[in-house]
């Protein structure tokens, strides 16, 4: 599930971060030389005289950090002069969608825009012009760099108000402001573009509903209304958004540098100076300003609450029955904090009638429950980008969600737990894992990344003892890992139903985060001891990586156990159990009643089951990559063992290329397709569509050209001592063309099989950079779309806040290297063996297996642009 600066696709039903780009800031006290060139501001008299007429009796004032003045049905800015040149953070946030976002995922309480800005009276315009401040480099005031980082790095004005009038005092001017809000400007929301519809507000459309000021904000509600327009068609889409502009502190908070080996969302900062050799790049993590109460007793160890708890508020639109569930998930982080030093550091607030009158407030963090068919949740949160300060956060539930939590639940622990066998589960079961889930997303409220290596900390046979399960009470080291329940455990185990919940890693990575320290060298002296007195498996930080691209195999989602090939083993068993009772599991024989439950499960086991040969393949080709620091023993890089690659391989052709009956010649389908939704309506997928969509996307990705030269530099450094691509496509080809090397006609499968090798073989050894002509055997297929993840739209990069880093790039590829490398050698040495093979063959008197043989031979023949 992430965090803070969100860009929302619309049509890609993605989210991606903007934070570098347009969330940025400027410290004044690094260029206290501009600051000197301020000058105080005159009022004119002609401007003075009208400050009456604006605050008079016809006008409405609202006092705050500055005030409203509402009058005629325009709303003026009554800003005061002592903040001239103070950052402000501008956050806007969706708070009504209609139905054709809604059903993009694209909903309330999303927050798309951010950025820092800084007001300025340009007293010979008679202006108050708006600059935002981007995230200038840190340089020391008296380097001589510093005016090239000034001259280089200047921020652009994005508005410009007229002053209608200024106090007696000249302690405020006042400016109208319905441009900013009403549509027609987009220095400060230009919501439209930022939700990728592409286009602008339509003036006569959009309107400002209100404006309030609050004691450290001002928020403007509009209504804003575009026309998007598709050939001759057009649809009008109105949106409720509300635009705060926040004081960020005079005084920013001590920002904590990250370590690669605590997972943190960070915000980074470049830092010039004269003497330096190397540019240095700041990373600051994102954490809540915690500070104690009581800060002696906090050093002497006592449980100390914070000046300021993390305070979060449920919204009263969320289902009553996982209200409390979701509450002691927040709660439940509390126990992390104490390891930090802090008592009730995280709470939960009623939603009280004055804070739905407020409720626009930035101090309010809310839990945000969105009316969606969308199965998803996210925790994102606004920064401070200058030191990574979180300054709000709000967590996104999308309704939904709970029927994917019903189907991992049933699917992952059906074999084991009788309670799951019916067509709903009990509240109890359905409310503890919207615990979890709100925990996981909290987590990222704090600032925490995935940790997708924690459930690799728990050996697989572990997985399997009641007494281990008991103890540890959750399948990972961390809930912030993509780790759900059980399905290792066999039901001989008889090991105890557990969720994930708040792990050791968890707790060490709160008190790294948060833990107080009066000053910068105790801080830093003492978050080195804590790294390295943590240093166990279970305190592992292992960055997210995408499943077909993945280099380290530890570092997974939705995997469970150290071994990968034994626990996928015993998740299949157990899928075997469960796929023949999936109609009775999902029907009470009320009359009228349809197989629509049982496809829904029905697809949500074929799914589980395509998440296994990921985990698996994951260590063919694989490297364990560290995050290592002089003396610590460890090497940064090491090749999975040989015999776990073979043993990986040998998996998958076990398991998955040889053909499972068990899962799609099953009664089930007598009674029902696969159902898929689709934009286009529901997908009736037959069983042999989707083994063969599997298959051709496995096969495409265990022989990826970036997987084979990964085993070549392995070759090249260990020698014998590694797992070659050649021994992978002999252990393939003695596999797959087994039946044709004896002569035996082949059956709908086994001819399928062989088309999907060739192919993948095709694919990647014809590439433009190969040969000129690439013909494949079939046609590129939907990506492969094994289930979906809450808080994920490719894992929680899609909601990270600050700096946007993923898994580290391990760079082996490239167009040149591709160019000569072994890998399409090998490849292309495949097809030449399978094309004598065929022909050898070709001569065979079963009709269906020669017309098979023929075509293959035509096909690879054209592929390599031989003649004959």
């Amino acid at each position: 599930m992430r965090k803070n600066i969100i860009w929302i696709s619309l049509f890609s039903f993605a989210m991606t971060t903007i934070a570098e780009s347009s969330i940025a800031s400027v410290n004044t006290g690094i260029f206290p030389l501009l600051a000197k060139n301020r000058k105080k501001a005159e009022p004119k008299d002609s401007v003075a005289s009208d400050y009456k007429k604006l605050t008079g009796r016809d006008s409405v004032a609202l006092k705050g950090i500055a005030n409203i003045i509402k009058k005629n049905g325009s709303f003026y800015l009554e800003f005061p002069t002592r903040l001239l040149g103070r950052e402000f953070l501008v956050t806007n946030r969706l708070q009504k969608v209609p139905l054709e976002l809604n059903e993009a995922g694209v909903n309330k309480g999303i927050n798309y825009e951010n950025q820092v800005v800084t007001f300025e009276w340009q007293r010979e315009g008679k202006k108050l012009c708006i600059r935002q401040q981007r995230l200038t480099p840190e340089v020391p005031v008296t380097d001589a760099l510093a005016s090239s980082v000034a001259d280089n790095y200047i921020n652009p004005l994005i508005a410009s108000l007229k002053i209608e009038a200024v106090a007696p005092d000249s302690s405020t001017v006042v400016v109208k402001i319905d441009e900013l809000f009403n549509g027609k400007q987009t220095g400060l929301n230009d919501v439209f573009n930022n939700i990728n519809l592409g286009t602008s507000a339509n003036a006569d459309l959009s309107r400002i509903l209100d404006i309030k000021a609050f004691e450290s904000n001002i928020t403007a509600t509009s209504e804003l209304t575009t026309i998007v327009r598709e050939g001759m068609s057009k649809v009008n889409v109105t949106v409720v958004v509300s635009s705060s502009l926040s004081l960020l502190p005079e005084t920013p908070m001590r920002g904590r540098k990250e370590s690669r080996k605590v997972g943190y969302f960070t915000t980074h900062r470049l830092s010039y100076s004269d003497r330096q050799q190397e540019l240095e790049t700041r990373r600051y993590i994102t954490r809540w300003r915690l500070e104690p109460s009581d800060e002696a007793a906090y050093l002497r160890g006592e449980l100390t609450s914070p000046k300021k708890p993390i305070t979060f508020y449920i919204d009263p639109a969320t289902p009553k029955q996982l209200r409390p569930y979701i509450r002691k998930g927040i709660l439940d982080w509390n126990t992390a904090f104490e390891q930090a030093g802090f008592k009730d550091a995280v709470r939960v607030e009623e939603y009280t009638d004055s804070m739905a009158a407020e409720g626009d407030d930035l101090k309010y963090s809310l839990f945000t429950y969105a009316a969606s068919d969308k199965s998803n949740a996210m925790g994102p949160s606004v920064i401070d980008p200058r030191t990574g300060e979180i300054i709000e956060a709000d967590i996104i539930w999308w309704h939904n969600v709970v029927s994917l939590l019903r189907e991992w639940i049933v699917v992952q622990t059906g074999a084991v737990n009788p309670a799951v066998r019916n067509p709903e589960l009990p509240d109890s079961l359905m409310g503890d894992a919207a615990r979890f889930v709100a925990c996981h997303e909290v987590g990222h409220s704090l600032g925490l990344k995935h940790n997708m290596i924690a459930s690799w900390a728990y050996p697989t046979d572990s997985l399997r003892s009641p007494e281990f399960m008991s103890r540890v009470g959750g399948t990972a080291s961390s809930i912030m890992d993509y780790a759900r329940f059980n399905y290792v455990a066999q039901p001989e185990d008889h090991v105890p139903y557990v969720s994930p919940h708040i792990g050791p890693y968890d707790r060490f990575a709160i008190e790294w985060g948060y833990r107080w320290y009066p000053d910068e060298e105790t801080e830093k002296r003492q978050l080195r001891a804590l790294l390295d007195s943590h240093t166990e498996k279970i305190y592992k930080y292992g960055e997210e990586q995408s499943p077909r691209e993945a280099v380290d195999p530890r570092s997974l989602s939705e995997d469970l156990g150290d071994n990968a090939m034994k626990s996928a083993g015993y998740g299949i068993e157990n899928l075997k159990r469960i796929v023949p009772e999936i109609v009775e599991w999902t029907t009470t024989g009320e009359e009228g009643q349809t197989y629509k439950n049982a496809a829904k499960l029905y697809a949500g086991a074929v799914f589980q089951w395509g998440l296994y040969p990921y985990h698996v393949m994951a260590n063919v080709g694989g490297i364990y990559l560290e995050s290592t620091e002089v003396g610590d023993g460890q090497k940064t890089y090491t090749f999975v063992e040989k015999e776990k690659q073979k043993e990986a391989v040998q998996f998958l052709l076990d398991q998955y290329i040889t053909y499972p009956a068990w899962l799609f010649d099953t009664s089930v389908s007598d009674y029902t397709y696969i159902l898929k939704e689709t934009p286009l309506g529901t997908l009736e997928q037959s069983p042999n569509a989707m083994y063969k969509n599997t298959l051709n996307y496995l096969l495409w990705d265990l022989l990826d050209n970036k997987r084979m030269v990964r085993m070549f530099e392995n070759e090249f450094q260990n020698g014998e001592k590694a797992f070659t691509p050649v021994e992978m496509v002999d252990m393939l080809h003695k596999h797959i063309f087994k039946p044709t090397m004896a002569g035996k006609k082949l059956d709908v499968m086994t001819r399928n099989l062989q088309k999907s090798f060739v192919d993948a073989l095709i694919t990647a050894a014809a590439e433009e950079e190969g040969v000129k002509i690439n013909k494949r055997l079939h046609a590129p297929l939907p990506a492969l779309n094994t289930t979906a993840l809450p808080c994920n739209a490719h894992g929680c990069s899609s909601a990270m806040n600050g700096d946007n880093r993923n898994a580290r790039l391990i760079d082996m590829y490239s167009t040149q290297i591709n160019r000569v490398s072994d890998a399409i050698s090998v490849k292309r040495g495949e097809l030449m063996s399978i094309l004598q093979l065929l022909k050898n063959k070709r001569n065979i008197s079963d009709p269906a297996t020669r017309f098979h043989y023929e075509d293959m031979i035509l096909r690879i023949q054209t592929a390599l642009g031989l003649t004959k």
